[in-house]
């Protein structure tokens, strides 16, 4: 079992991983320069595996530090920080253009935002593992990450929309695939558990 840990580091991109959609629509959470109506810009889903503006990186929570490789236990909130960007993947009160469910979005500067980039991790067990299917509750308006297939048109075609959903559904499981993946801190060595990389 390989647990998933945090980067705290913005200066150097130490760990990095693509997020597919693990329901029907099977495509990696993507950044892209397109803003919504909101001003802020558009996180979009791709199918392409080496998309290099696909990566993310987690870290802990508005205005707290997380030592890397502090595993991530379910039930915890952290932030999804844009490798490329350095923008947090966001969601609030907007409805999003294709399918009227939530804006998600890509905002704030050098990995600093506000509240509304916190994400809950919701799994089964302590810990959020390296194969494990995981949902990402919004933790102020409690919507589920989702996308559910809606395509733009130019000048991002074929790109799907990512937004927020009330309702759980297999459109809001995620798994952690391609990218760079930190061990475990001995904290979870400690507990006994098995990591392999």
């Amino acid at each position: 079992m390989t647990v998933m840990g945090f980067d705290p580091h913005l200066s150097r991109v130490k760990a990095c991983f693509q997020l597919l959609q693990a329901g029907t629509t099977q495509c990696r959470r993507d950044r892209h320069v397109e803003n919504y109506s909101s001003g802020q810009q558009s996180v979009t889903g791709v199918t392409s595996v080496d998309d290099s503006n696909s990566y993310w990186r987690i870290r802990g929570k508005t205005a707290t530090v997380c030592e890397r490789g502090t595993p991530i236990r379910c039930g915890q909130p952290i932030r999804l920080t844009h490798v490329n960007t350095g923008r947090n993947l966001h969601s609030h009160h907007f409805t999003s253009p294709l399918s009227g469910n939530q804006e998600v979005s890509a905002f704030g500067e050098e990995g600093e935002g506000d509240y509304l980039d916190d994400w809950t991790v919701l799994c089964n067990g302590p810990y959020w593992v390296r194969d494990g299917e995981v949902r990402f509750k919004h933790s102020s308006t409690e919507v589920l990450l989702s996308v559910t297939g809606e395509q733009y048109g130019r000048p991002i075609s074929g790109q799907k929309e990512v937004h927020g959903m009330a309702q759980p559904s297999q459109n809001n499981y995620w798994k952690a695939m391609e990218g760079i993946f930190m061990k475990p801190s001995e904290l979870l060595k400690a507990e006994g558990h098995h990591t392999e990389l």
